[in-house]
């Protein structure tokens, strides 16, 4: 996107943009989710056929540890991918994964204290919780694109850009949940349907979870990458609405070259 093409969006704008974003860039996104995201779904499956984490407890904690680590990496890569091309750059999977690497673990600090505070808001008051995850979900984006050195301060910069600005995250969590989670939903129901006639078939319930782990972890590789593609876009529209980043972008676009 042109530094002129830099402008407050609506809601209905943020999500336009995201989905061509993720559209033009599906490949890139691709391959950053299957390396991702692609081997703890394997050792989930293999988990699964193994009998659960309570017959495989070692397994299971390998299998959180990758989890946790790669979806790090996954957040942070598919963050400079959508970034880049917002700004009209563009990276390949290999250098975002490779910019990727030093954020993560500020990244899995700043998930886990994001999900200790909102977690707990929504479980005494469900108001305040909402208005805490709304204003601190850029926090993955303050660490990535602007270097937060730490938690407090990625989720304090979160704080301050989202503030005048909750009930549009708000609005835009809404529809974004209702795009990622419709399918799921979709996929719960053909599980329904189906488990019990392949465990009366003969395959047995441990089959039946290792299919139904497969299908349901193959659909949120599909369109998670898309929520990161939303707060990414949403990010830049409040730092263009309370930064006038569009003007700090054109500026430096007109600097003339050193000679």
């Amino acid at each position: 996107m042109s530094a002129a093409a830099l402008r407050p969006l609506s809601v209905g704008e943020i999500l336009d943009v995201a989905f061509g974003l993720y559209r033009r860039h599906f490949a890139t996104l691709g391959v950053i989710v299957m390396l991702c995201s692609g081997v703890p779904l394997l050792v989930n499956l293999y988990l699964q056929a193994a009998g659960g984490m309570l017959q495989q407890p070692l397994l299971g904690v390998l299998y959180v540890v990758l989890l946790v680590v790669l979806n790090s990496i996954g957040t942070a890569a598919t963050t400079f991918v959508v970034s880049e091309s917002y700004l009209g750059r563009e990276v390949g999977p290999h250098d975002a994964l490779r910019r990727a690497m030093p954020f993560v673990g500020r990244l899995i600090v700043t998930s886990l204290l994001f999900t200790l505070v909102a977690g707990l808001g929504l479980l005494l008051l469900i108001v305040p919780g909402i208005i805490l995850f709304c204003g601190l979900v850029i926090s993955t984006q303050a660490i990535v694109l602007e270097g937060a050195p730490g938690a407090t301060a990625a989720l304090g910069r979160s704080w301050s850009l989202t503030r005048g600005a909750r009930g549009r995250i708000f609005g835009l969590m809404l529809v974004v949940a209702a795009l990622i989670y419709i399918p799921m939903m979709a996929l719960g129901f053909v599980a329904a349907i189906f488990a019990p006639s392949m465990v009366e078939a003969g395959a047995g319930g441990t089959t039946a979870n290792v299919v139904l782990a497969a299908v349901a972890g193959l659909v949120s590789m599909l369109v998670m990458p898309f929520f990161y593609c939303a707060l990414t876009v949403a990010y830049y529209d409040l730092r263009v609405r309370k930064e006038a980043f569009d003007l700090e972008v054109l500026a430096s676009t007109l600097q003339p070259q050193a000679a």
